[in-house]
C-alpha cells in the first residue's frame, strides 16, 4: 500500500509539473490558413479556361493526398464516428482531457495497462510537428510536453471546427493514404460527403490502427456502434469493411477529360495549370468521337483524336488525344502523333500552283493514267475510285480529291517548292528532301500531326495569315505572318466549301455538307491506316483523325465515312447558336461567268484573280498540254550493264506537248527534234537535258547520271 501511495503521489507530482510547464512556457501555433495553404495534394491539376478541373496527374508517389476538404464537405456520419471513437469530450475540453490523462496514468501505474489519452487537438499538434509517437523514456516525456503545449496554443487561436477539419485532412488512414479525401476516394470510390453510415464507421475505426485487418476493423466499428446505440447491423459493417479494405483501387477524383495534355503540362504536386480548353466542348468532342469509334468497332477502328481551334485567337478549345474505349494504346497522344497525311495536303498544292499563276479554279487538268519515271522506278498514281474522269477543272479535282490531277499539278510546281511551302505552313516534320518524298507528296505520303493540320488549315481560314496555336492563356502571342496570298486563300477555301464540286466522288448527300458555310477536306492514307477530316468555318477550325495507333489497317473506312461524321457533328454543335458567314472576297478577286468548251462542266460563276480576268465572261478552251520532258525523269540514275552489248542499251528520250519547232539539247549540244522519241546510247557521266522553243528559251530541264 505504501508503494502504491508513492506511485500515486509521483504521478500527481508529474502531472502538476506538466501543467506548470504548459502554463509557464506557452507554444506559438501556426495559423489555420497557413496550414491549409501548405497542404499539397500529390496530384497536379489541369484546368479549363474558366478554372474547372478537367484532369489530374499524380506526381508525388510517396504519399496519396487529394485536395483539402472543408468540414462542410465531409459526411456528418463520418465526423460523428471520428469524434465518438477518438475524443468523445472534444467540444468540452480546452485541448487536454485531464480526466483521460489521469485515467491513463492510473491504468499505467496501478494496473500495468497502457491506453491513449491524446485528444484530437493533441493529435493535430503532433501532426503539425510531424513527430512520431514515442512510448517511453525522456523522449516520450518531451514529446508529450510539446504536444500539450501546442494543443493549448491551437485551442487558443483556432476554432473547434478548424481543429477538427485539420485533423480529418492531415491524419494518415491506411497505407499511403493521408486525409479523408484520399481515404474516401481510394477506399470507397466517392467524395467524402457521400460516405454512408457503415462506410463512415469502418474508415473511422481505422484510425487507432490503420494497418489492421478488415476483420479487426469491422469488430472495432461494431463495438463502437453498440456503445453509441447506433441502429446498424454488424453484418452490414463487416460487408463494408471487406469491400473497402480489400480493394484499395487507385481512383482519381478529377475527371479524365484530357489525360494526354495533362501528362504534357503537369510537373509538380499541387500545380494548377489553366488552359484555353473549354470543358463543355471537351466533353462534347470526346463523347462524339467515342460514339463514332463504337460504330466503327467492327471495321477494326480503335483510336481517334480531335483538335478544335478558335480561328481569331488561335486558342485550342478542345484537345482529345485519345478516346477509343477499345484502344490498346490509349496513352498515345493522337494530336501530336505523326501519321501519313493522305489527301489533306492537296489544298496547299493547288494554292501554290494558283499563286504562281500556273492554274486557276477553272483550269483543266487531266484525270487520265500517267506513268512518271523516278530515280526509284515508275510512279503510277491512281484515283481513289479507280474511275478516271478525263479533263476536269481544278475546282472539280480538289472537291473530288482526284489523285492524278494533283500529281500532275505537283509536276508543274516542283516537289521541292511544295515541300518548302508545307514546312512554312507549320508542317514541321516534313524535313526530308524532295527526292525523298517524290511525286507521292501530292497524295500525302509525308507524316504530319493533327496539331500541324489544324494550324495549316486555320491559315486558310484566316486568309493566308498564320500564327502558332496555343493551349496556355496569357502567353506570348506571336504576330501573324502572311504565308499565302489572300486572293488564293479565298479561292481555295471557296472550292473546299462547294458541295457541288465534290458530288462526282462523294455524292450529293455526304458528311462534308453542313447547314452553314464551311470548308473541308478529307484524307485517307495508304492501305486505309489513317482517316482525316480537317476543315473550318468562319469561327472555328476542327481537325479529326481516326485509325489505329499500332498502324494496322481499317476495313474499308475512308475519310468521308470514318473521320467526317465526327467533324460534322462537332462543327454543327459549335454552330448550333452561332452563325458561320462566308468570307468576303478580297478586292483583287472577281466572279466571272464561265463556260467550258464541249460542255465538259456546267456553266458557273467562277472566281478569278483580277490579273487573270480580262472580260466579264470566260470560255475555258481545251488548252494544249504544257511542253515538258517526259523521259528521263529529273534526278534519274541510269546504270549501264557491261555484260550487254552497247548497241542494245538505249535510253528513250521523249517529251509531252512539244511541237515540231522545239529542240532538245544535251549538255548544251543540240540532240534532236523534241516532237519525237529519240533513242540515245548512254555513256558514263552527268547530263543536263533541256527542252527549248524556236527562240532558244528553255521550257523544261532535267538532270540525270549514267554509271
Amino acid at each position: 500500500m505504501k508503494s502504491r501511495r508513492v506511485i500515486i503521489v509521483g504521478a500527481v507530482a508529474a502531472l502538476i509539473a506538466l501543467c506548470g510547464v504548459v502554463i509557464l512556457w506557452p507554444e506559438r501555433a501556426p495559423s489555420f490558413e497557413d496550414v491549409r495553404a501548405q497542404f499539397t495534394p500529390s496530384d497536379a491539376f489541369l484546368l479549363d479556361r474558366n478554372g474547372e478541373v478537367i484532369d489530374a496527374v499524380r506526381i508525388d508517389m510517396k504519399v496519396r493526398r487529394y485536395e483539402w476538404q472543408p468540414l462542410s464537405a465531409v459526411s456528418p456520419a463520418f465526423v460523428s464516428a471520428v469524434i465518438r471513437g477518438e475524443d468523445a469530450r472534444f467540444y468540452e475540453h480546452d485541448g487536454i482531457d485531464w480526466r483521460s490523462v489521469l485515467g491513463a496514468m492510473r491504468d499505467r501505474y496501478l494496473r500495468g495497462k497502457q491506453r491513449g489519452a491524446s485528444t484530437i487537438t493533441m493529435q493535430v499538434a503532433s501532426l503539425l510537428r510531424d513527430t512520431p509517437r514515442l512510448r517511453s523514456g525522456l523522449q516520450a516525456w518531451t514529446h508529450k510536453r510539446n504536444q500539450i503545449r501546442m494543443a493549448r496554443a491551437l485551442e487558443a487561436s483556432w476554432t473547434k471546427e478548424q481543429i477538427l477539419e485539420a485533423y480529418l485532412n492531415l491524419l494518415p488512414y491506411r497505407g499511403e493514404l493521408q486525409g479523408i479525401a484520399a481515404a474516401s476516394q481510394v477506399l470507397a470510390g466517392k467524395v467524402p460527403s457521400g460516405l454512408s453510415l457503415s462506410e463512415s464507421l469502418v474508415i473511422a475505426a481505422l484510425l487507432p490502427q490503420p494497418g489492421a485487418s478488415p476483420e479487426r476493423v469491422a469488430a472495432r466499428a461494431c463495438n463502437r456502434a453498440r456503445a453509441a446505440n447506433i441502429a446498424i447491423d454488424c453484418g452490414e459493417i463487416k460487408l463494408a469493411a471487406m469491400t473497402l479494405l480489400s480493394n484499395g483501387v487507385e481512383r482519381s477524383a478529377a475527371p479524365q477529360l484530357a489525360p494526354q495534355l495533362a501528362h504534357t503540362l503537369l510537373r509538380s504536386p499541387g500545380q494548377r495549370v489553366k488552359t484555353t480548353i473549354d470543358a463543355r466542348l471537351q466533353r462534347t468532342a470526346r463523347a462524339v468521337l467515342e460514339q463514332q469509334l463504337g460504330r466503327l468497332a467492327d471495321e477494326n477502328v480503335r483510336d481517334g483524336a480531335i483538335l478544335v481551334v478558335d480561328n481569331e485567337s488561335a486558342d485550342v478549345l478542345a484537345y482529345v488525344g485519345s478516346a477509343g474505349p477499345r484502344s490498346s494504346a490509349r496513352y498515345v497522344d493522337g494530336v501530336r502523333a505523326l501519321r501519313q497525311a493522305g489527301s489533306t495536303l492537296k489544298p496547299f498544292l493547288y494554292a501554290l500552283a494558283m499563286e504562281r499563276r500556273y492554274l486557276n479554279a477553272a483550269s483543266l487538268v487531266k484525270d487520265l493514267p500517267v506513268h512518271l519515271d523516278t530515280a526509284t522506278g515508275a510512279y503510277i498514281p491512281q484515283d481513289y475510285d479507280k474511275d478516271y474522269k478525263g479533263l476536269v477543272s481544278v475546282r472539280t479535282a480538289l472537291g473530288n480529291s482526284l489523285n492524278i490531277p494533283a500529281v500532275r499539278t505537283l509536276v508543274l510546281v516542283g516537289v521541292e517548292p511544295f515541300r518548302d511551302r508545307l514546312y512554312e505552313l507549320g508542317y514541321e516534320h516534313i524535313t526530308e528532301s524532295g527526292d525523298y518524298y517524290g511525286y507521292s507528296l501530292a497524295l500525302g505520303s509525308a507524316e504530319v500531326s493533327l496539331w500541324e493540320q489544324a494550324r495549316a488549315y486555320r491559315t486558310l481560314a484566316r486568309g493566308g495569315r498564320s500564327s502558332p496555336l496555343h493551349v496556355l492563356p496569357g502567353g506570348h502571342r506571336a504576330e501573324e505572318r502572311a504565308l499565302l496570298p489572300a486572293d488564293v486563300s479565298f479561292i481555295v477555301a471557296d472550292m473546299m466549301s462547294d458541295p457541288a464540286a465534290r458530288t462526282l466522288t462523294f455524292g450529293v448527300d455526304n458528311h462534308l455538307n453542313t447547314a452553314f458555310w464551311s470548308a473541308v477536306k478529307t484524307g485517307t492514307s495508304k492501305d486505309m491506316r489513317d482517316n482525316w477530316c480537317v476543315g473550318f468555318s468562319s469561327r472555328y477550325t476542327v481537325a479529326v483523325w481516326v485509325g489505329n495507333f499500332e498502324g494496322d489497317s481499317m476495313h474499308d473506312v475512308s475519310g468521308v465515312t470514318g473521320a467526317a461524321p465526327v467533324w460534322r457533328e462537332v462543327m454543327s454543335r459549335l454552330h448550333r447558336d452561332v452563325p458561320s458567314i462566308a468570307p468576303t472576297p478580297p478586292a483583287d478577286v472577281v466572279a466571272v461567268s464561265t463556260r467550258f468548251a464541249n460542255n465538259l462542266e456546267a456553266p458557273r460563276r467562277e472566281w478569278f484573280t483580277r490579273d487573270q480576268q480580262s472580260t466579264p465572261q470566260a470560255t475555258v478552251a481545251l488548252a494544249a498540254p504544257i511542253p515538258r520532258i517526259a523521259s528521263p525523269a529529273n534526278g534519274m540514275v541510269i546504270a549501264v550493264d557491261p555484260d550487254i552489248p552497247t548497241a542494245y542499251q538505249k535510253l528513250p528520250i521523249s517529251t509531252e506537248g512539244a511541237t515540231r519547232s522545239m529542240r532538245l539539247k544535251l549538255n548544251g549540244a543540240e540532240l534532236a527534234r523534241a516532237d519525237r522519241v529519240t533513242l540515245w546510247t548512254p555513256e558514263a557521266g552527268s547530263y543536263a537535258l533541256e527542252l527549248g522553243d524556236e527562240r532558244g528559251k528553255v521550257l523544261d530541264r532535267v538532270v540525270f547520271t549514267v554509271r
